[in-house]
């Protein structure tokens, strides 16, 4: 179970999102809590989760694509340690592969099939750190998915 405050509210400003199509009201909440949290200067796992969720709340590609190479930046400053402090029950390596389909999708959408490749690659490479459950089975789906549309 999720211990860490912050993460809670970075949760609760995805459930506006995903759950109550509320997306202008997740992006407000989140605003304000990367100026809390310090920007790209915060809490790493702060950084990488709160960056991979503003991620999904913008409606401009680029600025998808930036959020994007910020949680993956941040990602790289984690601990297995600090992660399961916070309450996370995936190791970092389990990040990677969402990470890096989220930036695949990007860099297609952008019309960067090269680059789009490469994260698809770098995203299968770090399947094995995720599990049969239901995150990893949408994580898995979704590579199959940017895979078929890659071609």
């Amino acid at each position: 179970m999720i211990t860490d405050a912050v993460l809670v509210r970075i949760g609760q400003a995805a459930e506006l999102h995903h759950h109550r199509g509320q997306p202008d009201a997740a992006r407000d909440q989140l605003t304000g809590l990367w100026d809390e949290i310090g920007g790209e200067q915060g809490d790493p796992l702060h950084v990488c989760v709160l960056a991979h969720t503003m991620a999904d709340v913008q409606d401009d590609v680029r600025q998808e694509l930036l959020w994007d190479q910020r949680a993956l930046a941040a990602a790289d400053r984690l601990t297995d340690s600090g992660v399961a402090e916070a309450g996370v029950t995936l190791p970092v390596a389990g990040l990677y592969p969402s990470l890096h389909l989220n930036l695949a999708d990007c860099y297609h959408r952008l019309g960067d099939p090269g680059r789009a490749r490469e994260h698809l690659e770098q995203a299968r490479a770090g399947i094995g750190a995720l599990g049969d459950d239901e995150y990893g089975k949408l994580i898995k789906s979704g590579l199959e998915r940017i895979a078929q549309q890659l071609g």
